[in-house]
């Protein structure tokens, strides 16, 4: 495969790994959100908000409306909402191997 592409997908996964990154992902796969509504939500400092969204920006993976004085973020491509559902649906299967794991464990005890 092209190294390029390769490259786009390393430094792509890596703008989504921080957990505030992936809250933020999140609340902006429900709808645009402005940085004191994701501050408020997220019950954190603007400013943490606002480093993780400059992360964000900066790998493309969200877009900046600015209106007045204030900036609307969104999704910059709405399949990413998608992709947060495949990995849940991944981490729900590891979850449940876990789980069966943890019981055949029990059994032989």
């Amino acid at each position: 495969m092209n190294q390029s592409i390769q490259q786009f997908k390393a430094d792509f996964f890596k703008a989504l790994a921080h957990p505030m990154r992936i809250q933020i992902l999140e609340l902006l796969s429900e709808g645009a959100k402005n940085v004191n509504e994701l501050q408020s939500i997220l019950g954190s400092e603007g400013s943490a908000v606002s480093q993780q969204l400059a992360v964000l920006r900066s790998k493309n993976v969200v877009q900046g409306l600015k209106e007045g004085t204030t900036v609307t973020y969104s999704l910059r491509d709405p399949l990413i909402k998608d992709l947060l559902e495949v990995a849940k649906q991944i981490f729900d299967n590891h979850l449940v191997d876990a789980i069966s794991m943890l019981e055949d464990i029990r059994k032989e005890t």
